[in-house]
Formats: structure tokens, C-alpha cells, sequence
């Protein structure tokens, strides 16, 4: 036998010689002695070790190691066997109260359960209770439920100055939105006996605005696949493009201000690369610039956008919709009747169909270039002259009023809608004042956009972005526009207009080097480009409404950068310069100063 062996062989004898009232660890043990001369001792390993020493095979020094060694050994045994009951016992009383909780009332138990039993009870007691308390994180200090996690609030706040400056010798831009949302002008009046001029935009006052942006929102993740989604946002009006809201307006004296529901969707994901939406949701088309649509509108109606990779880098895309710009209402109609009532007027809405392909491609890890082509059809967009309709009060109503804009900025051309004849029936009471007039816009469109965007990240985190966009309304007649057209002629030396000088077609190129997002303390970047979107090369109503105070007929310079102040928060300056391309003399400068805070 080797000493190990001897060792291990003491350890054991030890722990089972010893009584157990001294197996209380709280107690100290004395150890037996090891000598030549030691009396015999009632431990048989003790007088064996004894036996060795007397024989010289061990010294005393050795059999007191041995002895050491081989406590320690039995020790460490005898703390583990108390653990191992102990854990018995609780897995057994563990198993006894799960039991109970799961047996009806009056059940009777049997007292013996086997231990493959208990512990079966045990795992799936174990099992549902962990699962209840994952799902539900009462188990878990600080975290929410799980129909809470699937909610997702979001917003952002924006406060700005705006300076807005108008050089000597701009003309009067006269405002069609005014007229066709309020009564219709009378043009009677507008001669050189009565000057009551039309209303129209500030083009030489000069105007300081202290203004602020505020949205809230909300996405839940359902089921399936599906996702809802509301916003909230401030705004001066229901305006489709600004939600800004000037300090001081809406009556002044601090007066409270609105919000306006900004999205409510539903959206349907059932894989990575395909999405439908319905509601009122973010433009679903790839516009890397404002040119064509303004960056913050939303669209109504339905959408889908799909994208495969079918290489390695290359990822085609396509998109699809239909949005109503405008529904007729339920009670439309002639404030006149016939023998058969009165007469409602036929649907007239207004609709926006729109496809768009086209792909992004990733050369390397630093060089990334995006392509599309867009197609746009708005549909009852075009004026049309009523049939002969005598006016006799701003409120009467002729058949084709219901084709002006609901709202408009800038820049479209326009015709007169109501055919008020010149000669009027003897049976009609004459007051001098019948040509009450509402405008509708002279042509139609059929936007085609080509957008692109190269992403260059040699330097990374600082890229390097040249954005560009192209737009060809291809149905614009000039000849029938001009022979409608009330706006947009060219100036002469004499002050008389000469003629129709509207276009059709536009584009931006911009320049953007720094961080491509602002998310952190001292990211930054900073922009310069330039702008040259002709009269009708779009509906105003839904491009960007900072570039020359919003709208089309637009061009000039823009410059301007972001640096980052905090996590979400940063500060950004920007200056546009705008001139008219169609029409009277107009051009304004405008300075904006922000403080963005995103949450």
C-alpha cells in the first residue's frame, strides 16, 4: 500500500470512527496521539499509524502528517454529506409543498413519492413559474411587462429663430390659397376706380420669428407581423408640409397652442424586405432630397415596399401606392335647385398614384451608391371652367369650384374656374359687383424623378454625400397652359406682363461631408447646394416650405451644418438664398438658428 493510498484509507476510517457528537464542527476535535510509547487507542487506524511508527516505517513526524492530512481529508468529507442532506431535505420539502399546491381540495397524498417523482414535480414546477415570470418580469426588479416592451414612445422638440430678409425692388406675390380657402375675390373691384387689391404674400417687410417644433409618438409592435403607429405634432395649421409654430401666434398673450394627429397607421411585415402601410404615415418613396417632397410629410392611403439582395452589395428595390389628395363631400353640391331638388354636385377627387425602382449597391465597405426612378400621376389636379354661372353673392356656387386647391404655397400657375358671363340676363338683378372668382391650377402632372446618392466613407466616421434629384413633370402643355394661365408671365419695361414664362422641369445637387447622423457629443457635418425647381414642375403644396418661404418657381443657394451637444441634442445654422424664375421681380434671404433635442 503507498502512502496516498494509506492516506486515503485513514481519511475514511477516520470519519467513520468518529462519533457523532464530534462531527459538530462547532466543536473542536481533539486529535489522537502518535507516538512509540502511545497506549494503545480505540481507533484501529491510530494504533495501525502507532504499529508503523513502532516498526520504523513511519517517524513520528510523518504519522503526525498523516494524521493531519487524513482529518482534513475526513473533514471535508463529513461537510459534504451534511450538505447533500441538506439539500435533500429542502428538495423534499420543496416537492411535498409543490405537490399540495397542485392537488385539488380533499385530495389525500401518499407519503412515499420516489425521487425520480419529486424531482419530475420540481422541473416542471420550475419550468412554469420561470416561464410565468419571463413573460410577465415580476421576476426581474425594473423591467416591464411584455405588453410594454412592445411599445416604443419617441419625439423631438425643436426651437428656432428665423430671420427672413427681403431685398428693395420685389413685386406682389398674390395669394391664391387665401382666395380658394376663404371667399372667392371679387375682381369687380380690383380697377382704377376701386383699387381692393387681391390678398397677397409679404415681399418687402423683413421679419423676425422665434418658432418651435414639438412631436410625439408612438409604434406598437402587434402580432404576426403587424405594427401601429400615432404622432402628434404642433403646427400653425393643418398645413400638409410645417409643423412649426410661431411664439406669440395664434392670438398671442400666451395663448395655448394646437396639435394636429400627424400619423395613425397600421403596417404589415411578415418578412425583413417587405412592408405594406394604411393610414397616414411617412413618405414611403426614397427622396434623398427635398426638391420634389417636403421632408417631414406624410401620405395618406396605402403603400407597399418591397427589396431583394440578388448579389452580393446589390439590393434592387421597388415601391408602390395610392394616396387620396383630396375626397369630395358627402354633400357637395349648388345652393340652386330644379323641379327635381336641389342639385349635389358629382365626385371630383383628387388622387395621387406613384411607383418607384430602384436599387442600392455597396462597391465596398466605403463606397455605397443609391438609384431611383419615380413615377407620379395626380389625377383631377387640373382646373376646369364651370359651365356659365351667374354670380350675384360670395356665396354662390358654380360646378367646378370644388377642383381648387384645398391648400397651396407658391409658384403653380393658375386659371380662373367660374365662366361668369359678361352679358347677363334681363331676369337677373345687377349690384356691380358679380365676378366673385376662385382659381384652379392650369395644367397637369405627371412628375418623372430621377434621385441618386453616392456615400463615400474612406474616412470613416466622416463620410463624404453627393446628393442629387431631377424632376419632369411630363404633363405640362405650355401652349395650353399659357392660354389659360392668370400668373407667372415675364415682366416688361413697362411694367405690363408680357408672356407666359413658366417651366416644367427641376433639380438639386448637394454637397455633405461630416458624420451622417448627429447622435453624440461633437458629431458634425456641414452642407452646401443649389435649387432650380421651374413653376410647375410640381404641386407646391407638398415641397419643402423653408426654401424661399415654400413652394416652386424657385432658385438659389443653400449652406449650412450641425454639430452635436449632447447625446440627441445639437445645434444647426442654416442660410438660403431664393429668386424667382417665373413672373415679377421677388427674392428672399433666410437665416434659421435651431436647438434640436430628439428622445
Amino acid at each position: 500500500m503507498t502512502k496516498r493510498q494509506l492516506v486515503g484509507s485513514a481519511a475514511i476510517l477516520l470519519a467513520l470512527s468518529v462519533p457523532a457528537s464530534a462531527q459538530d464542527d462547532t466543536q473542536p476535535v481533539k486529535r489522537p496521539t502518535v507516538s512509540r510509547n502511545a497506549p494503545p487507542s480505540s481507533n484501529a487506524t491510530v494504533n495501525l499509524i502507532n504499529l508503523l511508527v513502532k516498526q520504523g516505517t513511519l517517524s513520528e513526524e510523518q504519522a503526525a502528517a498523516l494524521i493531519k492530512q487524513a482529518d482534513d481529508e475526513a473533514y471535508v468529507a463529513r461537510q459534504a454529506t451534511r450538505d447533500a442532506t441538506a439539500k435533500a431535505e429542502g428538495a423534499e420539502k420543496a416537492a411535498t409543498t409543490a405537490t399540495e399546491a397542485v392537488s385539488p381540495p380533499g385530495t389525500k397524498r401518499v407519503t412515499y413519492v420516489p425521487e425520480i417523482v419529486k424531482k419530475q414535480l420540481r422541473d416542471e414546477i420550475r419550468a412554469e413559474v420561470m416561464a410565468k415570470a419571463e413573460k410577465e418580469n415580476w421576476a426581474s426588479p425594473g423591467k416591464y411587462p411584455e405588453w410594454a416592451q412592445r411599445i416604443r414612445i419617441y419625439g423631438d422638440i425643436r426651437a428656432r429663430y428665423e430671420g427672413d430678409h427681403f431685398p428693395a425692388g420685389n413685386g406682389p406675390l398674390e395669394n391664391y390659397n387665401a382666395i380658394n380657402t376663404g371667399n372667392p375675390f371679387l375682381e369687380d373691384n380690383f380697377n382704377a376706380v376701386n383699387q381692393y387689391f387681391p390678398p397677397s404674400y409679404n415681399t418687402t417687410q423683413d421679419r423676425n420669428r422665434f418658432r418651435f417644433r414639438a412631436r410625439l409618438g408612438a409604434d406598437v409592435d402587434r402580432f404576426d407581423g403587424f405594427s401601429a403607429g400615432l404622432r402628434i405634432a404642433t403646427g400653425e395649421n393643418s398645413s400638409p408640409v410645417s409643423t412649426n409654430q410661431t411664439f406669440g401666434g395664434n392670438g398671442g398673450d400666451f395663448s395655448k397652442y394646437a396639435l394636429w394627429l400627424d400619423r395613425a397607421f397600421v403596417k404589415y411585415q411578415p418578412v425583413q424586405d417587405f412592408v405594406a402601410s394604411v393610414g397616414r404615415f411617412d413618405n414611403p418613396f426614397w427622396s434623398p432630397t427635398d426638391l420634389v417632397w417636403y421632408r417631414d410629410i406624410g401620405f395618406d392611403g396605402f403603400a407597399v415596399q418591397a427589396k431583394q439582395e440578388v448579389a452580393e452589395g446589390l439590393t434592387p428595390f421597388f415601391v408602390g401606392g395610392a394616396f387620396p389628395v383630396f375626397n369630395t363631400d358627402l354633400n357637395a353640391g349648388l345652393n340652386t335647385s330644379n323641379l327635381n331638388g336641389p342639385i349635389k354636385s358629382p365626385s371630383r377627387d383628387k388622387w395621387l398614384f406613384g411607383a418607384q425602382g430602384g436599387f442600392a449597391a455597396r462597391f465596398d465597405p466605403e463606397t455605397n451608391l443609391t438609384m431611383a426612378v419615380a413615377y407620379y400621376d395626380f389625377t383631377n389636379m387640373r382646373g376646369k371652367l364651370s359651365t356659365p354661372c351667374l354670380v350675384g353673392a360670395a356665396t354662390d356656387i358654380c360646378d367646378t369650384d370644388i377642383l381648387r386647391p384645398s391648400f397651396a404655397q407658391k409658384g403653380n400657375t393658375y386659371m380662373q374656374l367660374r365662366n361668369i358671363p359678361l352679358v347677363l340676363p334681363a331676369s337677373f338683378p345687377p349690384n356691380g359687383s358679380l365676378k366673385y372668382q376662385y382659381y384652379g391650377l392650369a395644367g397637369d402632372f405627371r412628375p418623372v424623378v430621377a434621385s441618386a446618392q453616392l456615400d463615400l466613407a474612406q474616412f470613416n466616421p466622416i463620410h463624404v454625400i453627393l446628393d442629387a434629384e431631377y424632376i419632369w413633370n411630363t404633363g405640362f402643355d405650355r401652349a395650353a397652359v399659357a392660354a389659360v394661365a392668370v400668373n407667372n408671365f415675364a415682366g416688361t419695361s413697362s411694367g405690363a406682363a408680357g408672356p407666359f414664362n413658366g417651366g416644367n422641369q427641376g433639380w438639386l445637387t448637394r454637397l455633405t461631408v461630416g458624420n451622417k447622423e448627429i447622435k453624440h457629443l461633437w458629431d458634425w457635418n456641414a452642407h452646401v447646394g443649389y435649387k432650380y425647381l421651374e413653376s410647375d414642375a410640381m404641386v407646391d403644396a407638398f415641397v419643402d416650405s423653408d426654401f424661399g418661404l415654400g413652394g416652386t418657381n424657385l432658385k438659389g443657394y443653400f449652406i449650412g451644418g450641425n454639430v452635436g451637444l449632447g447625446e440627441n441634442i445639437w445645434a444647426s445654422v442654416r442660410w438660403m438664398s431664393a429668386n424667382n424664375i417665373a413672373g415679377l421681380p421677388y427674392a428672399v434671404d433666410i437665416v434659421q438658428l435651431d436647438l434640436n433635442a430628439r428622445f
